[in-house]
């Protein structure tokens, strides 16, 4: 993963610029008006999980400087520890990234480890000019396929929700739904009204247990347009995900999201979920090395996956399109739809989009560069570690 750089422009770590931002999302395009359903599973602060709605908590983006000259990019995922932040730059002041093993970073294993991993990663691909997807092997497609998106929605309007994706091309569409909503019905009225558009389910294992999600899996059966059954039950139910594998016709998937450090998962998730033959493919959330890993596994045991997302701004973004374009597994419709819902995702020229499919970023690195007046617009702290 790296090519010799002459010593006289060593790559070393100057110093770093944050930006705490809060970008909101677009009205009504969250949740039907009048359901009120926060999103983010974490707790946060004293709040308990499930309490608070993701674009209330503040993201960070980062410039990293080197020493020959490269601004290097990060961004972070929601709910960061600045004291993590501010100890995590002062270990990497002075480091020359040319000398660091991409696989193998001195980083604690943090929710705020693959912004840290993406900058790096950025900038070394910038040093050496090429592409970041460069670094994970080369690409082995040239367009990601990509999902629309909703969190819960009523009755009354998600048909004429999901019709308009699909008037903008989109083949899929990603929906939330808990034991309150009727997953059913809202199947129903997707297929009166957007005849041929595909739902993907996650309920975010909140379907509780095989007495609940068994007669839900015939009812989307027989109506027949559901693509995908993300994390249905709890994750801790791996023989009942095996039952419910067999059971359904509909691909069972499981969601393994590495920055979720607090719930435990980690890259051997997958083996045993393999082993148990407890999934049916993956929904994928991972920094650089991990994703790779990650891929590799479900490519090896012939299983597809999608890339995931926390609804994140450019840069992040950015980096799931050079993950999913060289990683072969990655075949279902991706959760790619951040500036879908945001005002905006801090870019000066947004991603390329021609759905249902996005683009990977010409140039070096992520290819991307920063909207600085979006940057003002948004930001709420600064900070300069040098």
């Amino acid at each position: 993963m790296s090519a010799a750089i002459d010593s006289r422009n060593a790559p070393v770590i100057t110093g770093f610029e944050f930006h705490e931002v809060v970008v909101p999302a677009k009205p009504g395009m969250i949740n039907s008006d009048g359901l009120a359903k926060p999103l983010h599973m974490l707790p946060v602060a004293g709040q308990a999980a499930w309490s608070v709605q993701f674009d209330e908590l503040p993201k960070l983006v980062m410039r990293m400087t080197l020493s020959n000259g490269i601004v290097a990019l990060g961004e972070f995922y929601r709910d960061h520890d600045w004291a993590r932040i501010e100890a995590i730059c002062r270990g990497l002041l002075g480091t020359d990234i040319g000398a660091l093993s991409l696989q193998a970073l001195p980083l604690p294993l943090v929710r705020e480890f693959d912004g840290f991993e993406l900058a790096i990663w950025d900038g070394w691909a910038k040093t050496l000019g090429v592409p970041l997807y460069a670094l994970l092997g080369g690409r082995v497609r040239d367009r990601v396929l990509c999902d629309a998106w909703s969190s819960h929605r009523t009755l009354d309007e998600v048909g004429p929700w999901v019709r308009a994706y699909q008037d903008q091309g989109y083949t899929s569409i990603k929906l939330k739904a808990d034991l309150e909503d009727d997953a059913v019905g809202l199947c129903e009225r997707v297929a009166a009204h957007a005849p041929g558009m595909k739902v993907i389910f996650d309920p975010n294992q909140r379907w509780e247990n095989m007495a609940s999600v068994k007669p839900l899996i015939r009812g989307l059966e027989k109506v027949g347009n559901v693509l995908l059954l993300e994390d249905p039950i709890p994750k801790w139910m791996i023989p009942d995900y095996a039952d419910l594998c067999r059971f359904s016709s509909i691909p069972i998937v499981q969601h393994v999201a590495l920055p979720y450090i607090y719930q435990g998962q980690r890259v051997h998730d997958i083996i045993a979920l393999i082993q148990q033959r407890a999934a049916d493919g993956f929904n994928f959330n991972a920094g650089l090395a991990k994703f790779a890993q990650l891929n590799a596994i479900a490519e090896a045991a012939n299983l597809y996956c999608f890339h995931g997302s926390e609804v994140d701004l450019g840069i992040l973004e950015a980096m799931y399109l050079h993950q999913a374009v060289a990683a072969k597994s990655c075949i279902w419709p991706s959760d790619i739809f951040g500036r879908m819902i945001r005002e905006h995702d801090l870019l000066a020229t947004p991603l390329r989009f021609e759905p249902p499919y996005a683009f990977v970023p010409e140039g070096p690195g992520l290819g991307v560069e920063l909207d600085p007046a979006a940057i003002e617009r948004y930001s709420v702290r600064h900070e300069v570690f040098a």
